[in-house]
């Protein structure tokens, strides 16, 4: 396994020491395949307490969403790092698909005994999973929360050419020999170039945070070719191609300035869904879980408040 390492972890000024307390890490064996997890338990239960599964992006793990947490003390969440990413091994059989993650999905909530009640989330990549899982397994859970969804084909449009760019990226380094194959995927000038892009925010502290999260985590892939079958699921599909098949209330949480999940691609989605809700957080664009944690949690808590049972 090319697995780096992920602790220590940077110094995480961001986050509340509180936080640390409420968590506790665990591992299931699902498949042959150790997924590594986290949970957070509530500070204080009540009646507004729901148990969110979180599933991260491309190239991020539970490490991610970590804001967001903080700023729900009252949830319970349930973070596992996706197979092949992380301290996750890759899957033993099967691709690195849209389809595949979605069994894991299934098969993880099991292994936990996570029921219907349960709230799904995803981010970026992790938009598509959730969002084909809940397409493929209706009523398998209550709520589905989208942050910065992939709404549209990443192949098609004015991204599509960088998109293409990045194919090319990735077979390349699955192509190479091992070392530079890794090399090429963890420069971490290549990491920052990507950091600095994506990041919107004019505060240096959260500059900083952000730049740290993606210089410590993004680099933790299990194999080359792991990584490179999640790149081509994660182009190759989008949250409008099951909107429809969505029959249960959907949260969209999108970024105004966000490049790669555009606005214009949100309110293409939002009348696709039979119950949706589209927010839009000003001034972000991709990185809401880094940037904009205290309104994204506010709309998240607001949405399970209006459609609590």
């Amino acid at each position: 396994m090319e697995h780096v390492a992920t602790d220590p972890s940077p110094a995480p000024p961001l986050l509340s020491a509180e936080l640390e307390s409420r968590s506790s890490a665990s591992a299931v064996d699902l498949d042959g395949t150790r997924v590594a997890y986290w949970s957070y338990e509530p500070v204080r239960e009540t009646p507004a307490t729901r148990t969110i599964l979180v599933i991260h992006g491309f190239r991020g793990d539970h490490h991610g969403l970590l804001r967001v947490v903080d700023q729900l003390p009252e949830m319970r969440l349930v973070m596992p790092d996706l197979p092949g990413f992380g301290s996750s091994g890759a899957f033993t059989s099967g691709g690195h698909s849209v389809k595949g993650y979605g069994r894991f999905i299934k098969d993880f909530m099991s292994a936990l005994g996570l029921g219907p009640d349960t709230v799904l989330l995803g981010h970026s990549f992790g938009s598509i999973v959730t969002s084909h899982f809940v397409a493929d397994n209706p009523g398998a859970v209550a709520e589905l929360i989208l942050i910065n969804p992939i709404a549209a084909p990443a192949l098609e449009g004015p991204k599509g050419l960088m998109t293409k760019a990045a194919v090319l990226y990735y077979e390349a380094a699955a192509r190479l020999p091992r070392r530079l194959g890794n090399a090429l995927l963890r420069n971490q000038l290549i990491v920052r170039v990507m950091s600095e892009t994506m990041a919107k925010t004019k505060d240096p502290v959260v500059r900083q945070f952000v730049h740290a999260q993606h210089s410590a985590y993004f680099s933790a892939f299990a194999d080359r070719d792991s990584l490179l079958e999640a790149f081509k699921a994660s182009v190759s599909s989008n949250v409008a191609e099951v909107a429809p098949r969505l029959a249960l209330p959907v949260l969209l949480v999108a970024g105004e300035k966000d490049e790669i999940a555009t606005l214009p691609d949100q309110h293409k989605l939002l009348p696709l869904l039979p119950d949706g809700t589209l927010e839009v957080i000003p001034g972000v664009g991709h990185l809401i879980h880094y940037e904009t944690p205290e309104p994204a949690a506010g709309f998240i808590r607001r949405f399970l408040k209006d459609h609590a049972a």
